[in-house]
């Protein structure tokens, strides 16, 4: 398995989480976006925009630093600073907040925000093949998801994954009861299973397993929902309606610089490796960075899709159609009430 703002040509890279919190606060109380109006534009008539990560910097987002560092988005006339997150739900309540002008972010807690009445809507969802899994040392002998039986798995109350894992382990044939799931916050569950607190715990593989293998020296293996009966579409590009209402021009224009920066980072893994790891505050060391990345690239299923970004009526609907049936998401499983296709359409 893998403190000063630096700038780079036609974007900028925020300090460290701390202070992006203070900045995210203080935009708040000021009740406008970090970069200003969306649209707005600089010295160089380039528009200031800035996109809200689902987490701290890791391989997933190389891309949005390799488009900064070769000028993609300068090309497109987007001057892009980007900003940590702390959770793809919290990203998507900054959005609706319009405290950033993009967010990027995992799809169910997308739809749980627009279900609640957030005004947000998807622009297009980048991986494809929905990252959640159960993690594990080889040495605990899981092949399959029967193997969880009298298990001890971490999880974090709230996450997608936690609601969705009873249901993954009925697909599969698993009594949840059989499972034990242990409560664990997010920043803790690696360390939960480093230190043997947990037997398994629910995360995004393509980003804790190369994590955890580089903090232990030990096999790390994964059971990803999607192998085994339940896929869901991944993290991508989110904004308020308002944004898509007033300046489609600007969304199209982000839409476009983010698929062919992620078509770039494929083409090119060394270059955002290196991009990330110049720019990026609190980044993991690029052996772990390069894994991340390649795992990632691996989740776009570039060999579907038209381009990075670009989905399906059909993918939407059996996203939305499962959480319905098998979680406590309560809206209704019509695609275009969470999702913008119109962007996709020309990349």
């Amino acid at each position: 398995m893998r403190d000063a703002t630096k700038q780079r040509r036609g974007g900028r890279m925020t300090a460290s989480l701390a202070v992006a919190g203070v900045a995210l606060a203080t935009v708040a109380a000021c009740g406008q976006t970090a970069g200003g109006a969306p649209g707005e534009t600089n010295a160089e008539g380039l528009s200031e925009v800035t996109v809200t990560l689902n987490w701290v910097p890791y391989g997933e987002h190389a891309p949005f630093y390799l488009g900064v560092a070769e000028g993609i988005f300068e090309d497109e006339g987007i001057d892009l600073t980007i900003q940590p997150g702390n959770g793809s739900g919290n990203t998507v309540q900054q959005v609706a907040q319009r405290n950033t002008d993009f967010g990027w972010a995992d799809t169910p807690p997308l739809a749980n925000g627009i279900s609640s009445g957030m005004p947000v809507r998807s622009v297009g969802v980048f991986l494809q093949t929905g990252p959640s899994s159960v993690e594990f040392f080889d040495d605990q002998g899981i092949t399959e998801p029967a193997d969880l039986v009298g298990k001890t798995v971490g999880g974090t109350p709230g996450d997608a994954m936690y609601g969705t894992f009873p249901a993954w382990l009925e697909i599969n044939g698993v009594d949840p009861d059989d499972v034990t799931v242990v409560n664990v916050d997010a920043a803790g569950k690696i360390a939960a299973l480093i230190e043997g607190k947990v037997d398994a715990i629910q995360g995004f593989y393509h980003d804790q397993s190369a994590t955890i293998e580089n903090q232990t020296g030990k096999e790390v293996s994964a059971l990803p929902f999607a192998d085994f009966g339940m896929n869901m579409l991944g993290t991508g590009l989110l904004a308020h309606e308002s944004t898509i209402d007033s300046d489609p021009e600007l969304v199209q224009a982000m839409v476009r610089a983010t698929s062919k920066a992620f078509l770039a980072a494929a083409e090119d893994p060394d270059a955002a490796v290196a991009a990330m790891a110049a720019d990026a505050e609190q980044a993991p060391d690029e052996e772990v960075l390069a894994a991340q990345l390649e795992a990632t690239i691996g989740l776009l299923n570039l060999e579907e899709a038209p381009a990075p970004g670009v989905n399906t009526e059909q993918q939407w609907a059996d996203t939305l159609t499962f959480l319905t049936e098998n979680t406590e998401f309560e809206g209704e499983p019509t695609p275009d009430a969470y999702w913008e296709p119109s962007f996709g359409e020309d990349l």
